[in-house]
Protein backbone atom coordinates (compact mmCIF):
# COMPACT_ATOMS: atom_id res chain seq x y z
CA UNK A 1 0.00 0.00 0.00
CA UNK A 2 1.31 3.20 -0.64
CA UNK A 3 1.55 5.66 1.84
CA UNK A 4 -0.10 9.16 2.53
CA UNK A 5 1.81 12.07 3.42
CA UNK A 6 0.38 11.91 7.21
CA UNK A 7 2.34 8.00 7.15
CA UNK A 8 5.13 9.70 6.11
CA UNK A 9 5.03 12.09 8.78
CA UNK A 10 4.52 9.83 11.50
CA UNK A 11 7.27 7.30 10.35
CA UNK A 12 9.58 10.67 10.58
CA UNK A 13 8.52 12.68 13.68
CA UNK A 14 9.68 11.07 16.91
CA UNK A 15 6.18 9.74 18.90
CA UNK A 16 7.63 11.24 22.17
CA UNK A 17 7.22 14.54 19.78
CA UNK A 18 3.89 15.08 19.44
CA UNK A 19 3.49 18.33 21.50
CA UNK A 20 5.60 22.09 21.25
CA UNK A 21 8.56 22.14 23.45
CA UNK A 22 8.62 26.02 23.14
CA UNK A 23 6.40 28.41 22.62
CA UNK A 24 7.44 29.82 19.26
CA UNK A 25 10.06 28.83 16.54
CA UNK A 26 11.53 30.80 13.83
CA UNK A 27 13.37 29.72 11.00
CA UNK A 28 14.67 31.06 7.56
CA UNK A 29 15.15 29.02 4.01
CA UNK A 30 16.79 30.41 0.68
CA UNK A 31 15.53 30.29 -2.04
CA UNK A 32 17.18 28.21 -4.75
CA UNK A 33 17.45 27.88 -8.54
CA UNK A 34 17.51 24.60 -10.04
CA UNK A 35 20.63 24.42 -12.42
CA UNK A 36 18.96 20.80 -13.74
CA UNK A 37 15.17 21.26 -14.02
CA UNK A 38 12.68 19.30 -11.52
CA UNK A 39 9.41 19.30 -14.13
CA UNK A 40 6.92 16.33 -13.89
CA UNK A 41 6.16 14.03 -10.98
CA UNK A 42 5.97 10.12 -10.49
CA UNK A 43 3.71 10.72 -7.13
CA UNK A 44 1.40 13.46 -7.36
CA UNK A 45 0.13 13.21 -3.20
CA UNK A 46 3.96 12.56 -1.90
CA UNK A 47 5.91 15.00 -4.90
CA UNK A 48 7.95 12.35 -6.18
CA UNK A 49 9.76 13.48 -9.46
CA UNK A 50 10.22 11.94 -12.73
CA UNK A 51 13.80 12.60 -12.11
CA UNK A 52 16.52 14.10 -9.95
CA UNK A 53 17.45 18.05 -10.06
CA UNK A 54 20.29 20.06 -9.08
CA UNK A 55 20.45 23.57 -7.43
CA UNK A 56 21.92 26.71 -6.00
CA UNK A 57 20.45 28.29 -3.44
CA UNK A 58 20.31 32.36 -2.91
CA UNK A 59 22.06 33.63 -0.37
CA UNK A 60 19.99 35.70 1.97
CA UNK A 61 16.92 35.76 -0.22
CA UNK A 62 14.20 33.12 0.17
CA UNK A 63 11.71 32.97 3.60
CA UNK A 64 11.55 33.79 7.02
CA UNK A 65 8.96 32.03 8.92
CA UNK A 66 7.07 32.45 12.42
CA UNK A 67 5.33 29.28 13.99
CA UNK A 68 3.42 29.20 16.87
CA UNK A 69 0.35 27.53 18.00
CA UNK A 70 -3.12 29.18 18.97
CA UNK A 71 -6.79 27.73 19.51
CA UNK A 72 -8.95 27.86 16.76
CA UNK A 73 -8.14 28.31 12.92
CA UNK A 74 -4.83 29.04 11.66
CA UNK A 75 -3.69 32.79 11.19
CA UNK A 76 -1.56 33.45 8.13
CA UNK A 77 0.17 36.65 7.16
CA UNK A 78 2.50 37.02 4.47
CA UNK A 79 4.55 39.50 3.70
CA UNK A 80 2.72 41.72 6.63
CA UNK A 81 -0.28 40.75 4.89
CA UNK A 82 -3.30 38.65 6.44
CA UNK A 83 -4.18 36.55 4.41
CA UNK A 84 -8.05 35.53 4.16
CA UNK A 85 -9.36 31.83 5.25
CA UNK A 86 -10.45 30.81 1.21
CA UNK A 87 -6.76 31.72 -0.17
CA UNK A 88 -4.96 29.14 -1.98
CA UNK A 89 -2.20 29.97 -0.02
CA UNK A 90 -3.52 29.61 3.14
CA UNK A 91 -5.39 26.72 2.15
CA UNK A 92 -2.20 24.82 0.69
CA UNK A 93 -0.35 25.69 4.43
CA UNK A 94 -3.25 24.19 6.43
CA UNK A 95 -3.68 21.50 4.63
CA UNK A 96 0.62 20.99 5.35
CA UNK A 97 -0.04 21.79 8.76
CA UNK A 98 -2.51 19.15 9.40
CA UNK A 99 0.16 16.41 9.57
CA UNK A 100 1.41 17.79 12.50
CA UNK A 101 -1.47 19.40 14.75
CA UNK A 102 -1.33 17.73 18.34
CA UNK A 103 -4.79 17.70 18.91
CA UNK A 104 -8.26 19.10 17.28
CA UNK A 105 -9.31 22.21 17.64
CA UNK A 106 -5.35 23.35 17.65
CA UNK A 107 -4.52 25.78 15.49
CA UNK A 108 -1.02 27.63 14.02
CA UNK A 109 -0.09 31.43 13.72
CA UNK A 110 1.97 31.67 10.56
CA UNK A 111 3.98 34.69 10.11
CA UNK A 112 6.02 34.33 6.92
CA UNK A 113 8.04 36.69 4.77
CA UNK A 114 9.67 36.33 1.76
CA UNK A 115 12.50 38.37 0.33
CA UNK A 116 11.83 37.22 -3.44
CA UNK A 117 9.14 37.82 -5.20
CA UNK A 118 5.91 35.59 -4.04
CA UNK A 119 4.91 33.14 -7.45
CA UNK A 120 6.74 34.88 -10.02
CA UNK A 121 9.15 31.75 -11.06
CA UNK A 122 11.83 32.68 -7.68
CA UNK A 123 10.81 29.32 -6.04
CA UNK A 124 9.22 31.19 -2.99
CA UNK A 125 7.21 28.38 -2.09
CA UNK A 126 10.33 26.29 -2.08
CA UNK A 127 12.08 28.40 0.05
CA UNK A 128 8.72 29.23 2.11
CA UNK A 129 8.17 25.81 2.93
CA UNK A 130 11.58 24.71 4.03
CA UNK A 131 11.71 27.65 6.50
CA UNK A 132 8.09 26.06 7.77
CA UNK A 133 9.90 22.67 7.99
CA UNK A 134 12.30 24.20 9.92
CA UNK A 135 10.33 26.23 12.21
CA UNK A 136 8.08 23.07 12.82
CA UNK A 137 11.35 21.27 13.92
CA UNK A 138 12.34 24.39 16.42
CA UNK A 139 8.83 24.29 17.70
CA UNK A 140 8.15 20.53 18.78
CA UNK A 141 11.77 19.92 19.08
CA UNK A 142 11.78 16.85 16.24
CA UNK A 143 15.92 17.40 16.50
CA UNK A 144 15.62 15.98 12.71
CA UNK A 145 18.45 15.49 10.13
CA UNK A 146 18.53 16.94 6.88
CA UNK A 147 17.73 14.21 5.26
CA UNK A 148 14.53 13.50 7.33
CA UNK A 149 13.65 17.67 6.93
CA UNK A 150 14.28 17.45 3.22
CA UNK A 151 11.48 14.81 3.03
CA UNK A 152 9.02 16.27 5.08
CA UNK A 153 9.67 19.88 3.20
CA UNK A 154 9.23 18.24 0.04
CA UNK A 155 5.72 17.41 1.11
CA UNK A 156 4.64 20.82 1.17
CA UNK A 157 6.60 21.59 -2.39
CA UNK A 158 8.88 19.41 -4.34
CA UNK A 159 12.00 21.92 -4.75
CA UNK A 160 11.25 23.06 -0.96
CA UNK A 161 13.67 19.86 -0.45
CA UNK A 162 16.36 21.55 -2.19
CA UNK A 163 15.84 24.93 0.32
CA UNK A 164 16.36 23.11 3.35
CA UNK A 165 20.47 23.13 2.46
CA UNK A 166 22.68 26.03 1.23
CA UNK A 167 24.96 25.96 -1.59
CA UNK A 168 24.86 23.29 -4.70
CA UNK A 169 22.59 20.78 -3.99
CA UNK A 170 21.34 17.38 -5.56
CA UNK A 171 18.01 16.38 -4.86
CA UNK A 172 17.59 12.25 -5.78
CA UNK A 173 14.67 11.26 -7.25
CA UNK A 174 14.67 7.91 -5.85
CA UNK A 175 12.66 5.08 -6.81
CA UNK A 176 10.80 3.83 -3.58
CA UNK A 177 7.51 3.73 -3.66
CA UNK A 178 7.08 5.60 0.12
CA UNK A 179 9.42 8.49 -1.40
CA UNK A 180 12.20 7.72 1.61
CA UNK A 181 14.97 7.78 -0.70
CA UNK A 182 13.85 11.22 -2.90
CA UNK A 183 15.32 13.94 -0.85
CA UNK A 184 17.99 16.64 -1.62
CA UNK A 185 21.76 17.05 0.05
CA UNK A 186 24.70 19.43 -0.84
CA UNK A 187 26.52 18.16 -3.91
CA UNK A 188 29.89 18.35 -1.69
CA UNK A 189 31.51 21.27 -4.40
CA UNK A 190 31.99 24.74 -3.12
CA UNK A 191 32.83 27.71 -5.82
CA UNK A 192 32.68 30.93 -4.20
CA UNK A 193 33.15 33.18 -7.66
CA UNK A 194 29.79 31.82 -8.73
CA UNK A 195 27.64 34.43 -9.37
CA UNK A 196 23.73 35.12 -10.83
CA UNK A 197 21.86 38.16 -11.73
CA UNK A 198 18.00 38.19 -11.05
CA UNK A 199 16.40 39.82 -13.74
CA UNK A 200 12.63 40.49 -12.23
CA UNK A 201 11.03 41.64 -15.02
CA UNK A 202 7.20 41.22 -13.65
CA UNK A 203 6.48 40.58 -9.48
CA UNK A 204 2.89 39.35 -10.33
CA UNK A 205 1.26 36.31 -9.42
CA UNK A 206 1.55 33.71 -12.50
CA UNK A 207 -1.41 32.96 -13.94
CA UNK A 208 -1.24 29.17 -13.70
CA UNK A 209 1.01 27.73 -11.07
CA UNK A 210 3.80 25.32 -11.59
CA UNK A 211 2.03 22.53 -10.31
CA UNK A 212 -0.47 22.79 -13.12
CA UNK A 213 1.71 23.40 -15.67
CA UNK A 214 3.83 20.51 -14.61
CA UNK A 215 0.27 18.29 -14.58
CA UNK A 216 -0.40 19.21 -18.00
CA UNK A 217 2.77 19.15 -19.37
CA UNK A 218 3.33 15.51 -17.85
CA UNK A 219 -0.09 14.70 -19.57
CA UNK A 220 -0.28 16.62 -22.87
CA UNK A 221 2.98 17.48 -24.42
CA UNK A 222 4.44 14.92 -26.98
CA UNK A 223 7.79 16.29 -26.19
CA UNK A 224 7.78 15.21 -22.47
CA UNK A 225 8.81 11.52 -23.14
CA UNK A 226 12.38 13.08 -24.08
CA UNK A 227 12.36 14.74 -20.88
CA UNK A 228 13.70 12.37 -18.53
CA UNK A 229 16.51 11.07 -20.59
CA UNK A 230 17.35 14.85 -21.25
CA UNK A 231 17.76 15.33 -17.20
CA UNK A 232 19.60 12.27 -17.10
CA UNK A 233 22.57 13.23 -19.26
CA UNK A 234 22.50 17.05 -17.78
CA UNK A 235 22.80 15.71 -14.76
CA UNK A 236 25.99 13.81 -15.58
CA UNK A 237 27.84 16.51 -17.13
CA UNK A 238 26.30 19.48 -14.48
CA UNK A 239 28.09 17.25 -11.87
CA UNK A 240 31.53 16.80 -13.73
CA UNK A 241 31.13 20.39 -14.67
CA UNK A 242 30.83 21.54 -11.23
CA UNK A 243 33.42 19.11 -9.92
CA UNK A 244 35.91 20.54 -12.24
CA UNK A 245 34.58 24.29 -11.91
CA UNK A 246 34.44 24.24 -15.40
CA UNK A 247 31.91 27.52 -16.05
CA UNK A 248 31.61 27.09 -19.80
CA UNK A 249 30.19 24.05 -19.67
CA UNK A 250 28.14 24.36 -16.27
CA UNK A 251 26.55 27.87 -17.98
CA UNK A 252 25.42 25.38 -21.44
CA UNK A 253 24.23 22.63 -19.36
CA UNK A 254 22.05 25.05 -17.43
CA UNK A 255 20.94 27.24 -20.17
CA UNK A 256 19.97 24.63 -22.54
CA UNK A 257 18.27 22.29 -19.79
CA UNK A 258 15.50 25.59 -19.08
CA UNK A 259 15.48 25.61 -23.09
CA UNK A 260 14.20 21.90 -23.21
CA UNK A 261 11.79 22.51 -20.47
CA UNK A 262 10.16 25.14 -21.87
CA UNK A 263 9.86 23.39 -24.99
CA UNK A 264 8.23 20.74 -23.38
CA UNK A 265 5.54 23.61 -22.12
CA UNK A 266 4.96 24.92 -24.74
CA UNK A 267 4.15 21.33 -26.38
CA UNK A 268 1.37 20.83 -24.73
CA UNK A 269 -2.00 21.19 -24.95
CA UNK A 270 -2.90 24.13 -24.67
CA UNK A 271 0.05 25.13 -24.50
CA UNK A 272 2.42 26.47 -21.17
CA UNK A 273 4.08 29.84 -21.71
CA UNK A 274 5.70 31.91 -19.51
CA UNK A 275 7.52 34.01 -21.39
CA UNK A 276 7.04 37.46 -21.73
CA UNK A 277 8.63 39.64 -24.72
CA UNK A 278 11.22 41.76 -22.46
CA UNK A 279 11.75 37.92 -21.47
CA UNK A 280 13.34 37.04 -24.62
CA UNK A 281 14.79 40.27 -25.49
CA UNK A 282 17.02 39.31 -21.82
CA UNK A 283 17.73 36.26 -23.43
CA UNK A 284 19.19 37.58 -27.14
CA UNK A 285 21.12 40.11 -24.74
CA UNK A 286 22.33 37.23 -22.81
CA UNK A 287 23.57 35.95 -26.23
CA UNK A 288 24.38 38.92 -27.74
CA UNK A 289 27.18 39.19 -24.44
CA UNK A 290 28.61 35.70 -25.22
CA UNK A 291 29.19 36.68 -28.86
CA UNK A 292 31.16 39.33 -27.62
CA UNK A 293 33.02 37.36 -25.61
CA UNK A 294 31.53 37.64 -22.23
CA UNK A 295 30.76 34.37 -20.66
CA UNK A 296 27.09 34.57 -19.14
CA UNK A 297 25.00 32.23 -19.84
CA UNK A 298 20.95 32.16 -18.17
CA UNK A 299 18.23 30.05 -16.49
CA UNK A 300 14.56 30.53 -16.43
CA UNK A 301 11.60 28.46 -14.11
CA UNK A 302 8.04 28.73 -14.33
CA UNK A 303 7.91 32.26 -14.40
CA UNK A 304 8.84 35.42 -16.70
CA UNK A 305 12.16 35.82 -15.21
CA UNK A 306 15.48 35.06 -16.08
CA UNK A 307 18.23 34.15 -13.96
CA UNK A 308 21.52 34.99 -15.34
CA UNK A 309 25.11 33.34 -14.35
CA UNK A 310 28.56 34.63 -14.56
CA UNK A 311 31.50 34.36 -12.43
CA UNK A 312 32.81 36.95 -10.29
CA UNK A 313 35.82 38.55 -12.46
CA UNK A 314 32.86 39.27 -14.98
CA UNK A 315 30.43 41.16 -12.85
CA UNK A 316 31.65 44.22 -14.12
CA UNK A 317 31.13 43.95 -17.66
CA UNK A 318 27.83 41.86 -16.85
CA UNK A 319 27.13 44.84 -14.90
CA UNK A 320 27.36 47.26 -17.93
CA UNK A 321 25.49 44.83 -20.29
CA UNK A 322 22.44 44.04 -17.99
CA UNK A 323 22.12 47.51 -16.06
CA UNK A 324 19.42 47.93 -13.00
CA UNK A 325 19.15 44.34 -12.24
CA UNK A 326 19.82 42.22 -9.07
CA UNK A 327 23.21 40.73 -8.58
CA UNK A 328 23.42 38.03 -6.03
CA UNK A 329 26.18 35.88 -4.36
CA UNK A 330 24.56 32.20 -3.79
CA UNK A 331 25.91 30.50 -1.56
CA UNK A 332 28.13 28.61 -3.50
Amino acid sequence: MIPSPADVFRALIPPNRREPVQASAAAFAPANIALVKYWGKRDERLNLPVTSSLSVSLGKLGSDVRLCGRQGRDVVTLNGKPLPDDSSFVRRVSSYLDFCRPAAGWGFEVTARNTIPTAAGFASSASGFAALVRALDGLFGWHLDGRALSILARLGSGSASRSIFEGLVEWHAGCAADGMDSYAEPLGVEWADLRMALIVLSRAEKGIGSRAAMQRTVETSPLYAAWPATVHRDMAEMKSALQERDFTRTGAVAERNALAMHATMLAASPPVLYWQPESVRVMQKVWALRAEGVPVYFTMDAGPNVKVLYLADTEPAVREGLADWEFVKPNA
